[in-house]
């Protein structure tokens, strides 16, 4: 069961006042941001530091987390998370689906793994992340990846998805999550699900004039927080 959870004084605004983009777009604007410098290893920084920050303050700084991660860049944000929030006193194991991770996601992994990150998941954690897939994920889901999708919905845990929910598009194959940290912009395919789980936005530090670029007038107003609250 969705958990109604909201954080207080975070920054918030309605979809109508920014662009909401299509995935294909939204690829598109993460490319335009690596041209101006802001490469995939930034990105994933920030991308999972500011999903430690927000898992630390929804679950009012857990004892014990467990994150979900694929072998691609979302893997590898939560895999970032995951040394942060060791990093802060929290226990945290990983469960780990790998097919071909690449050598980034590697490098993420042995940090996490110098830090003290066990690859042994503790289902019994209050907080399970899933950054298992993002927004290059495609249905059907492999037999591994449902069958983690079928544990995570039934754990008693928080639940916390990076960008999109695992096997996002179809209800039986899909995470759900009390909240979801997406990326960088509001994203179609969400505003569906918006209606039931608060969806916050991170930022990944993608400059202004490439937002401009595909119809933003004005910055998200990200602020001291690093994320922002998508409200309907």
């Amino acid at each position: 069961m969705v958990q109604k959870i909201t954080l207080p004084n975070v920054n918030q605004y309605k979809p109508e006042s920014y662009e909401i983009l299509p995935i294909d777009v939204f690829k598109i604007m993460d490319n335009a941001a690596i041209e101006y410098g802001l490469g995939i290893p930034l990105m994933m920084e920030q991308a999972g530091y500011q999903l430690a920050r927000l898992v630390f303050q929804m679950a009012n700084k857990p004892k014990r987390v467990v994150i979900g991660v694929g072998p691609g860049n979302n893997g590898g944000g939560g895999l970032v998370a995951a040394r942060r929030l060791q990093a802060w006193g929290i226990d945290v194991s990983l469960h780990i689906i790998l097919s071909q991770g690449n050598p980034l996601f590697h490098d993420q992994l042995d940090r996490c793994i110098k830090f003290g990150v066990s690859t042994s998941p503790d289902w019994n954690a209050e907080v399970f992340v899933d950054a298992y897939l993002g927004f290059s994920q495609r249905l059907p889901l492999s037999d591994s990846f449902m069958a983690a999708v079928t544990h995570a919905n039934q754990t008693n845990s928080i639940k916390i998805s990076l960008d999109l929910p695992t096997g996002i598009g179809d209800p039986d194959q899909m995470i759900h999550p009390d909240a979801i940290l997406t990326l960088a912009a509001p994203k179609t395919s969400l505003v569906s699900i918006m209606k039931v789980t608060p969806i916050y936005i991170a930022d990944l530090g993608i400059p202004f004039k490439v937002y401009r670029m595909f119809g933003y007038t004005n910055p998200l107003p990200f602020g001291k927080d690093g994320f922002i609250q998508w409200m309907q």
